[in-house]
């Protein structure tokens, strides 16, 4: 298990880097993180649902995921609520006094215990990881995800601790110490990680580290920028929001308060061809030549706030100006002409006006649909693939539209509205090459511009991280750790 001593210390990553090293060196590796609290989530082949961590992970270790690698995954709608998805399904929506100290609490431990054990039955080793930090002692009762699910599996805890905040040896310190007699038991060594500068210099600490907590320290890992794996948290967003003036083509996507699976644009991040940013200023969005009004776990409550902050009629403007309109899922949705709540899904609003760009008006379900899908965009001959994660049912209202997708089964999926407007369920639909190359042809002017394959680029980047791991991290203390 990697833990942490505190959250976005580097877990997600580090953890993803063991599946591929795990892999290349011939095991069977799978990922595991019992309880994951996310807006990125991703669909199995079988249609449940998981946090986008776990199924990174999975890739990395070359397997499909399954629902037994993340099995509790919290969705905040809310600050103080949560929708439960347990083993891939939708449990309910919880508070979070209900949530962590609910009658079934119990219940969901045992769950995730049942889950790990199904994976370790397949696979070898197990790469799990924490969450947070595992020293909130004020919710050790309560954990399901650190060291009381460590001690369920056994595990060989690797603690990893961020260097760039500061002060790592006292966290590092404070961490063992506040673990019990039994839970400090399984910490077998410590990285840390993110370190900057020169490596030598931080020999002392490495010494001070080990000499106060009687635990190794197996690596000190530097930061890197030229690695590029999909990030599991919004904050990420945070230095990508403006446009700029450098030749290459101009993506806004709209930076939305409760915005999910940002990963669907990854893709576009890293083709050469593309400045991509994020934001919710109006004259930010009047520069770009594509506007992509993303994924939300909460359309109505977004789609006022766009109404409010002006948003909204920039996103028009750029429509009626002949720019590029993209609306993927909860963004497909406010792009119609009405979204609907009758049975009180998202909240108290029963219905809001959409942006009326979009022939479709949106209804939502109390039935959560989640499921891989592929498909033939706008009609051509390439097999495409992409998942839905999605609680409304969308119908087209009249003509002057056709179908954006055809689905493996015949059904038309998505609204296409002339050469530059669309909507659609389908997360990562910009994975796939024929349809980015389509997004952005009317605003490439030069022959030389090269397609950018994103599934050949990621396993780059897992090669890379594995790589730079092992690079500065005793892999035979690891080995000699986990007995093989």
């Amino acid at each position: 298990m990697f833990a942490g001593t505190g959250s976005d210390v580097g877990k997600s990553v580090v953890a993803a880097a063991f599946c591929r090293i795990f892999r290349q060196d011939g095991y069977t590796p799978a990922p595991f993180k019992a309880q994951n609290m996310a807006l990125n989530s991703y669909a199995t082949p079988e249609g449940l649902e998981i946090g986008r961590a776990q199924a990174v992970q999975a890739e990395a270790a070359g397997l499909a995921c399954t629902a037994d690698m993340n099995p509790l995954l919290l969705k905040p709608t809310s600050d103080r609520m949560c929708q439960v998805v347990l083993n891939g399904r939708v449990y309910g929506t919880k508070s979070a006094s209900e949530y962590f100290n609910g009658t079934d609490r119990e219940y969901f431990r045992t769950q995730v215990n049942a889950a790990f054990d199904r994976l370790a039955a397949r696979y070898n080793p197990v790469v799990m990881e924490g969450a947070g930090s595992i020293a909130e002692v004020n919710l050790r009762h309560r954990d399901l995800v650190n060291m009381s699910m460590a001690m369920h599996a056994d595990a060989a805890v690797i603690l990893v601790a961020d260097i760039d905040r500061g002060g790592v040896i006292a966290s590092v310190y404070g961490t063992i110490m506040l673990l019990t007699e039994e839970e400090r038991r399984l910490v077998k060594g410590i990285i840390i990680n993110k370190f900057r500068g020169d490596i030598t210099l931080f020999a002392d600490g490495v010494r001070a580290i080990e000499q106060l907590c009687k635990i190794p320290v197996l690596g000190v890992v530097p930061h890197f920028k030229d690695i590029h794996i999909e990030a599991e948290d919004s904050v990420a967003l945070s230095g990508k929001q403006q446009a700029a003036d450098d030749g290459k083509v101009n993506v806004a996507v709209v930076l939305l308060r409760h915005l999910s699976n940002f990963t669907d644009f990854d893709v576009l991040e890293h083709d050469e061809r593309v400045h991509l940013f994020y934001s919710n200023n109006v004259a930010e969005i009047e520069k770009a030549d594509i506007v992509v009004v993303p994924g939300t776990k909460a359309t109505i409550a977004d789609l006022y706030e766009l109404r409010k902050n002006g948003v909204a009629n920039a996103i028009v403007r750029a429509y009626r100006d002949g720019k590029t309109v993209v609306g993927i899922c909860g963004g497909y949705q406010m792009l119609g002409q009405e979204v609907a709540d009758p049975l009180h899904v998202e909240g108290a609003v029963e219905r809001l006006p959409g942006l009326g760009i979009l022939p479709v008006s949106t209804v939502m379900k109390g039935e959560k649909v989640t499921r891989q899908v592929k498909f033939a965009f706008r009609g051509g001959n390439v097999c495409c693939k992409g998942y839905e994660i999605h609680m409304g049912e969308t119908v087209l209202l009249g003509n002057g539209a056709s179908a954006l997708n055809i689905l493996e089964d015949g059904t038309p999926e998505g609204v296409l509205i002339g050469e530059r407007c669309f909507g659609t369920y389908i997360h990562g639909i910009l994975d796939n090459e024929e349809v980015v190359e389509w997004l952005l042809k009317p605003y490439i002017h030069t022959a030389a511009a090269k397609a950018f394959s994103y599934q050949e680029f990621k396993e780059v980047q897992y090669d890379k991280l594995a790589r730079h791991i092992r690079a500065n991290v005793d892999m035979n203390r690891i080995y000699e750790i986990l007995g093989a």
